[in-house]
């Protein structure tokens, strides 16, 4: 079977991995803007274009006559690419655009939510105007403050946080009504995890749950980046959660695409990635995706036992309640390597030398190859991942991994080590009372 990927960071090099481990040993082709060497090397050809040119994707779709396709960011969605390549006859895993408007308008997504009782939404409103928008914060006292469209995972801000008291958030609010529509929501307080699910319109198949670290530095300090991080425990659930977390977290999430086919009259066919804040209450919905997470597609994709190619037809074929998807119950950690500066002031064009990394899995994200050597862009460069049947143990691995590879680079040590996820137990336990 003939395959394409379109997208081209660490997320991508994930799912990359997952389908040429298929016993259907399926021909893989990518479309990605930059050359990623790992995709690159497991591929049978490449297309170097941008991923939201829609009738550029279709007409290499068709010249290498794809049977079935992965669309693994989230702009080629909010572009309609699914959407095209299904008008083209091709099954694609990835939502069409109006079910990936979850992701790409939080407005939209947060009056969905209101409009269909989905729990664990907090209270919001929409802005367009200054006035009402600051009326607003002083009235909520604590808030996060959202830019309705998409940002790479780096445009929400919150009070307590990254925004120090009500006039840092009246600011923010007015710098980005600037562009367009704001989100003011509640702020919630807690531990926040990700939870990722296979989705064929109606049925979904739920990864284990991950946490992601957003912030730049140890301690979870500094500006937030796209994942500096992220881990597993060895089964569905992370050390500061308990059973009935998760399912709460699924039920918000079955509700979501039964709404969402209602609402859209088209079923949500691709990855449905639900971002939640554990606080005293339950888990709250900080925001929904409609794509794997990056760093947490490279947790989860190495645990999948069942064959990923059978998923992906599952997924297009609306059959995924028939097909078993089972997960090896391992701890996993993943940890980024960025360039120096990285996310103000980050220096490209710096060699990468990965070195001997164990039993470290290695995936490469924003980086280029030239002349046979890969160097850093702007954006994190490395991703390494250490599987292991505990946390201590997969966060040795990774650790001794990133020690392995040179380059004016830096990394978070402390993600996936005991006393910062002591510090989340302690916290969530504090939480509940």
């Amino acid at each position: 079977m003939k395959i394409l990927l379109i997208g081209g960071g660490g997320r991508e090099h994930a799912i990359a991995e997952g389908i040429k481990k298929s016993k259907h040993n399926p021909i893989l082709y990518a479309l990605m803007a930059k050359k990623n060497p790992g995709i690159a090397a497991l591929c049978e050809d490449f297309l170097l274009e941008k991923e939201t040119e829609v009738e550029k994707v279709v007409e290499y779709a068709k010249a290498r006559k794809i049977e079935m396709a992965f669309v693994g960011p989230e702009a080629p969605l909010a572009a309609g690419v699914a959407d095209a390549l299904w008008d083209a006859g091709i099954p694609v895993v990835g939502p069409k655009k109006a079910c990936a408007i979850i992701e790409f308008d939080k407005a939209w997504a947060r009056n969905f939510m209101k409009k269909y009782g989905i729990e664990g939404c907090p209270a919001y409103e929409v802005f367009t105007e200054e006035a009402p928008a600051h009326a607003f914060i002083e009235k909520l006292g604590d808030v996060a403050v959202k830019p309705s469209g998409l940002t790479g995972g780096k445009g929400v801000k919150v009070m307590g946080d990254q925004l120090p008291d009500i006039k840092a958030a009246r600011e923010y609010t007015s710098e980005l009504l600037e562009k367009g529509p704001v989100v003011i929501e509640e702020r919630f307080i807690g531990e926040e995890f990700t939870l990722q699910a296979f989705v064929d319109g109606k049925n979904l198949a739920f990864f284990p749950a991950v946490q992601d670290h957003k912030r730049a530095y140890e301690g979870d300090l500094g500006p937030n980046t796209g994942g500096m991080g992220s881990y597993t425990d060895a089964g569905e659930i992370l050390p500061f959660m308990v059973p009935e977390d998760i399912e709460k977290a699924k039920k918000i999430m079955q509700h979501t695409v039964t709404a969402l086919r209602e609402e859209t009259g088209t079923g949500y066919q691709g990855i449905l990635y639900g971002q939640f804040i554990l606080t005293s209450r339950g888990p709250k919905v900080v925001e929904f995706n409609a794509r794997f997470g990056d760093p947490e597609a490279m947790n989860v994709i190495p645990l999948i036992e069942t064959d990923f190619v059978e998923i992906m037809s599952a997924v297009t074929k609306g059959t995924l309640g028939d097909l078993p998807v089972k997960f090896s119950r391992k701890a996993t950690v993943c940890k980024y390597a960025v360039p120096a500066g990285y996310p103000d002031n980050p220096k490209k064009d710096s060699e990468v030398i990965v070195g001997d990394i164990g039993e470290a899995s290695v995936y490469y994200a924003s980086v280029y190859e030239k002349e046979g050597k890969i160097y850093t862009t702007t954006s994190r460069a490395v991703a390494v991942v250490g599987c292991a049947e505990t946390i201590e143990a997969a966060e040795k691995v990774a650790q001794n991994a990133l020690e392995n590879i040179q380059g004016e680079l830096f990394f978070r040590r402390d993600i996936g080590t005991a006393s910062l996820i002591q510090k989340r137990i302690d916290h969530m336990k504090e939480l509940r009372g």
